[in-house]
């Protein structure tokens, strides 16, 4: 695996980040951990360093002598337009900003499969296919995606953009038995990530080699990646779950996302 300099991840304190920081120590790397929630005392070759993402002095000391930034910070669950974009859209755009001024060289930008959420479940989607966004909090990881290509182009920042399907500990329901990411399958990902010889801006569904899929990732196959955990550990524990097939939240592949929510006026 090829050494990177120092690695930043942010919401490091959050499910995804408390599921592999472990894993993520153990590739050798040295690590710099952020959040505004408590990560606890430092580990072997990990650094902690609380930080609001809001906050745009501290972006730059933040992400300054690291290469490569693991982005998990954020709001991850629908939320007013107004906090979404503070949070998930104008402090993304400063992270990148920081990146191009530090000279970070490569980006996991952790989207997330509520980009397009309003297809239906029999649709078999790939990188191409288009955008159909869910929430206001899909519309943020649009807009993150748009961010991570513009840098990309212009600036020559490399940008791993995860469409995260679920990536829990096990699947919660039915349908993460479809969406489900284990956390050895995300670090597999990452160790692509950082040795690829050329990464570019590619888009990849965060999905482990479930029996059901929905999500194509031929396009990326050069990344190296090939998924080696299954939800069929899970299988049958669901199967009696009640599903009513003209609901959203069965019909299409954002869930409950695609309902109608009480943050809309």
């Amino acid at each position: 695996m090829r050494k990177a300099n120092r690695i930043l991840m942010t919401g490091a304190a959050g499910t995804i980040g408390q599921m592999i920081r472990e894993g993520l120590r153990e590739m050798g790397h040295a690590i710099r951990l952020s959040d505004i929630a408590d990560l606890g005392e430092a580990q072997g070759n990990e650094e902690i360093v609380t930080c609001d993402l809001t906050d745009t002095d501290a972006l730059r000391p933040l992400v300054r002598d690291c290469d490569v930034i693991l982005h998990f910070g954020g709001i991850s669950k629908e939320n007013t337009a107004e906090l979404i974009h503070r949070v998930n859209i104008d402090a993304l755009y400063q992270l990148y900003e920081a990146a191009r001024k530090e000279g970070v060289k490569r980006i996991l930008f952790a989207s997330s499969n509520h980009t397009i959420g309003f297809h239906t479940r029999e649709t078999r989607l790939t990188a191409s296919s288009p955008i159909r966004p869910d929430s206001n909090y899909g519309v943020s990881k649009v807009y993150g995606e748009a961010l991570a290509n513009l840098y990309w182009d212009k600036y020559g920042i490399e940008t791993l953009i995860v469409r995260i399907g679920s990536c829990f500990p096990k699947p919660l329901d039915r349908r993460m038995m479809a969406t489900w990411m284990s956390a050895d399958d995300m670090l597999r990902l990452i160790g692509c990530m950082i040795d690829v010889p050329r990464l570019g801006c590619p888009v990849v569904y965060g999905v482990s080699a479930n029996r059901e899929q929905w999500w194509d990732n031929s396009e990326t196959a050069y990344l190296g990646w090939i998924p080696q955990d299954s939800s069929d550990a899970w299988a049958g524990i669901y199967d009696d779950q009640p599903q009513d097939l003209t609901d959203p939240a069965v019909k299409y592949q954002g869930g409950g996302f695609a309902k109608a929510g009480h943050f809309e006026d």
